[in-house]
């Protein structure tokens, strides 16, 4: 029997819904279980071990297949995340709405170079630091997370974990670009919505209506982590191994090049992408029988026009991680049996799952990897932080009306 003869059962998608379920519900029910790197771990093996049974019995190559792009994909996370803890920004930044503006509409830049993640930590902290003073500032790290953390990394696989898997999946690395006026339409509205929120609260704050710097002149740390940048990018057009090679090697440069006052001052630690290695494995092992049963059921489900696929894809992502929904969405793309040039889907359908996965990333605290990342350093700088649901009246009430409009102009 080869892989193609096999059809998974049903029942073989629960281990998969299963952890994805435990990733979204045990942060919230049990924080202090789930923080321990063991229990993920073992939770992630739990669920792991009947898939790793199934695919060496019916489909050993597919499950070959998935951990071939799990490492892949760890691999440039990692880099990314651990290059980018080297390079700190430090000194006296201005705090006001013009400023704070300028500061997420060059993260949403940059988190096409340097990742969503790499992005989000290079410049959270001093985002933070200008506007400590502030009595009334929570929206500040909302809108980041909107923009730097996840709507940004739209215009190419590095900028995304689900984008940067359709590439491993045979997505071309520029097709991404053709999102741009996608982006650029999300990424303006947000910034003029950002502009208006800040001067609004700046002006209703009377004890923070002042733009206070420090006399130390704004300095960026670690430049030469930048070299390492380039590599990691030239690095993924190579073939495998050599694009894994150079991108450990450009980690092992960086950590050698970086004075770990910059790590210190960064807050920098490994806890984070550990979490990422554990959790992920166990994803890319139990969704093996369920991506098998969206390509050959996946047109029973009735999705087909591109805004289903939007709002589908998008939907699950804002509750579960949007790099396996983005494959789990192509695979049922793949599954209606139509052709396309890219992951043998049409291109509408292939821009509707992309744009979804990325942008609903932002819905939610677990949406994203570095959405919880942002909520944390925040609460750790003595920031108060909006609740799970109270963070959502606030993705609910700007994102929806901003997706809705982008189904209208793009999607229907």
């Amino acid at each position: 029997m080869t892989h193609h003869d096999w059809i998974p059962e049903f029942w073989m998608a629960f281990p998969f819904i299963g952890l994805l379920l435990s990733i979204a519900i045990m942060p919230l029910v049990a924080g202090k279980f789930w923080r321990s790197l063991k229990n993920q771990a073992l939770i992630a093996l739990l669920f792991s071990l009947p898939v790793l049974f199934w695919g060496s019995k019916y489909a050993p190559h597919l499950l070959r297949e998935n951990l071939k792009d799990y490492v892949s994909f760890v691999i440039l996370l990692a880099s990314l995340y651990i290059v980018s803890g080297g390079i700190c920004l430090s000194g006296g930044l201005l705090s006001t709405p013009a400023a704070n503006t300028l500061l997420l509409g060059g993260g949403a830049l940059l988190c096409n170079l340097i990742g969503t993640t790499g992005a989000s930590m290079v410049l959270i902290r001093p985002l933070l630091r200008a506007n400590q003073h502030r009595k009334h500032h929570a929206h500040l790290p909302i809108f980041f997370t909107f923009l730097v953390s996840n709507i940004g990394g739209l215009l190419t696989p590095l900028g995304d974990p689900p984008l940067f898997l359709g590439f491993l999946n045979g997505v071309p690395f520029f097709w991404t670009l053709k999102l741009f006026p996608v982006w650029l339409m999300a990424v303006a509205i947000l910034l003029v919505l950002f502009y208006l929120t800040d001067r609004t609260i700046l002006a209703w704050d009377k004890t923070s209506q002042r733009a206070l710097q420090s006399s130390e002149p704004v300095k960026l740390k670690g430049r030469r982590n930048i070299l390492c940048f380039a590599a990691i990018v030239a690095a993924v057009f190579m073939p495998v191994p050599y694009r894994e090679v150079v991108m450990i090697a450009a980690v092992l440069f960086s950590l050698r090049i970086t004075p770990k006052t910059y790590h210190h001052e960064n807050g920098f630690h490994y806890h984070p992408i550990f979490e990422v290695a554990i959790i992920f494995l166990g994803i890319f092992i139990t969704m093996v029988p369920a991506l098998e049963l969206l390509r050959t059921r996946g047109a029973e489900l009735g999705i087909t026009q591109p805004w289903q696929f939007f709002w589908a894809a998008g939907g699950f992502s804002s509750f579960l991680d949007n790099a396996p929904t983005y494959l789990t969405f192509a695979a049922l793309g793949q599954g209606l049996g139509l052709s396309g040039p890219y992951m043998n889907m049409p291109e509408n359908l292939l821009r509707a799952i992309s744009v979804g996965a990325v942008f609903f990333g932002a819905m939610t605290y677990i949406g994203n990897a570095p959405n919880f990342m942002i909520r944390s350093i925040a609460n750790h700088s003595g920031w108060k932080m909006p609740s799970f649901f109270g963070y959502m009246l606030w993705s609910v009430g700007i994102l929806l009306p901003l997706f809705l409009l982008i189904t209208l102009l793009f999607f229907r």
